[in-house]
């Protein structure tokens, strides 16, 4: 199996299937991949961090997953500052 680890926070929670098969389960890094993609890290309190094309243990407890608050402020939908458009900008450019 080969986690999708590509969209908001995935990497930070597959991670832990990378660990959790080697410790638990194979004990073998042959033959395994979980992918990467490498944005939106900046986030998250705790990020991935990839050395040598493997994933790193966290370097906190838990998922690593905690958002830092300031996005979550940005992007809350639909109030957030990422999602309101000043009105002078939606006349210009439709309703």
């Amino acid at each position: 199996m080969f986690p999708h680890a590509g969209g908001v926070g995935l990497c930070e929670l597959v991670q832990h299937l990378a660990m959790a098969d080697y410790v638990a389960i194979s004990g073998s890094m042959e033959d395994r991949a979980i992918e990467f993609a490498d944005h939106l890290h900046e986030h998250f309190l705790d990020p991935v961090r990839i050395r040598r094309g493997r994933y790193e243990l966290p370097a906190a407890a838990g998922f690593s997953a905690e958002m830092r608050p300031e996005s979550l402020e940005r992007y809350r939908f639909p109030n957030g500052a990422a999602w309101v458009t000043p009105r002078s900008d939606a006349r210009k450019h439709g309703p």
